[in-house]
Parts: structure tokens; C-alpha cells; sequence
């Protein structure tokens, strides 16, 4: 089931929209907390953003721009700002589609079953961790923190992939060694550590210190 987030702050649209959608089987959010757009994106994981521009706190240019920084999920624009000035902001920052209101409910719905078609006809699903607004995208193998950007090892992505997943409990060491390595070679245990370490020292590089807690003899948290 594909999952829209609707990013409007008139609910009598955003109802409307959602009322159809889901006769159309959709799974879909309604934005609640408009001063943190991005945890609920994160924590929905949604397949497709419907975004006005105008909106409280901040505008919808805004939270295109922190949802590109982290995913490449398509965002359709739904306003009644429809200037050329605007409907060209909203390409340029990264959206995929606008509609004018007020518009025709069914035709909206159409434009986002073609788009879902196109985009994740040969991909998988969307895929943000979050965890303290620290953002691991799975696509490409990337960690955001405060709009700085890590690109990761394969050793750093699968370690910090463990643990979100895992976010809360322990991971023990022995765990993280076959994700690692996945391999019946014996491995130095010091070469989990070296590996660790360094991982800490580039999450500490964009403010993210004490990230990754040490459990003495057993192995790693992110609480």
C-alpha cells in the first residue's frame, strides 16, 4: 500500500484529499506538527509528499528543501500561488509536479498514481532512519545531521544501520561483526573497535558526539 503525507495546513482540503485517496487504497498522513515537518516525514515514511506553499511557521519551499537534503521521495505542490514565479521556485527546489487550486480531486489523484508508477516501478521503497534528527538514507548511503551531510564507508553505513534499526537496545558485538564481515574467518575483535571509532570521530565532525554509546563487554546503543 503506497502512503501519501500531505503537508496542508486547510484541513478541509487535506480531508477531502485523504477521504479519496484512501477510497483508492492509499495510506495517508495528515501533517499535524507544521513546526517539525521532517520527524513526521521520517517517521511515516511516506511514498509520495502532497506540499502547499504557504504554511505555518515555515513556507513549503522550506520543507521541500529538508526533504530533498535527505530523500529523493516525489513531491507534488498543491497551491493557489500560481504565478510563474512560484511554480518555478517549486521545480528549482527539487518538486516533481504543481497543481493549481482549486482542482479537480480525481485529476490529482491520477497525477499521483502516474508519478508512484514511474518512480517505483523498478525501485524499492523509500527508506529514512531517523533518530534525534540525525537522517541515514538507505538509497544512498548517507547520514544528515543540522544540513551537513556524511557520505559513508560501507563499514560506517552498515554499523549505523544496525544500530537505528536496533535504536534503544544493545547490539552486541558479535551481531555487529557478522553484519560487518558476514564471513566465518575468524576477525579481530580490535578491528570492530578501530571501526567504530572512526565512525564516532566523523559523526562528532558534524556535531554528532556521544551518538553511539558503549556497553562495557557486551557491545553498542543509540539511545
Amino acid at each position: 500500500m503506497y502512503k501519501i503525507l500531505i503537508v496542508e495546513d486547510d484541513f478541509g482540503i487535506a480531508n477531502a484529499i485523504k477521504l479519496q485517496a484512501e477510497t483508492w487504497n492509499f495510506n495517508v498522513k495528515i501533517v499535524e506538527n507544521f513546526n517539525d515537518v521532517l520527524t513526521e516525514f521520517s517517521e511515516f515514511q511516506p511514498h509520495i509528499v502532497l506540499m502547499d506553499i504557504s504554511l505555518p511557521f515555515y513556507d513549503g519551499y522550506y520543507w521541500c528543501k529538508k526533504i530533498r537534503d535527505i530523500s529523493n521521495v516525489p513531491i507534488i505542490f498543491i497551491s493557489s500561488a500560481t504565478d510563474k514565479m512560484n511554480i518555478i521556485m517549486t521545480i528549482n527546489m527539487g518538486a516533481d509536479d504543481f497543481i493549481s487550486k482549486p482542482f479537480d480531486i480525481n485529476v490529482l489523484i491520477a497525477k499521483i498514481q502516474a508519478l508512484l508508477r514511474r518512480t517505483y516501478d523498478f525501485t524499492s521503497k523509500n527508506s529514512i532512519l531517523e533518530h534525534k534528527g540525525a537522517f541515514l538514507n538507505t538509497e544512498n548511503n548517507t547520514l544528515t545531521f543540522n544540513e551537513e551531510k556524511l557520505e559513508l564507508t560501507k563499514n560506517d553505513y552498515k554499523i549505523l544501520l544496525c544500530l537505528m534499526t536496533n535504536k534503544g537496545k544493545v547490539v552486541s558485538r558479535d551481531d555487529l561483526m557478522e553484519q560487518l564481515w558476514e564471513t566465518d574467518v575468524f576477525i579481530d575483535e580490535n578491528t570492530l573497535t578501530v571501526n567504530v571509532n572512526r565512525l564516532r570521530k566523523k559523526l562528532g565532525s558534524i556535531g554528532l558526539n556521544n551518538f553511539i554509546s558503549t556497553k562495557h563487554g557486551i557491545g553498542y546503543i543509540i539511545k
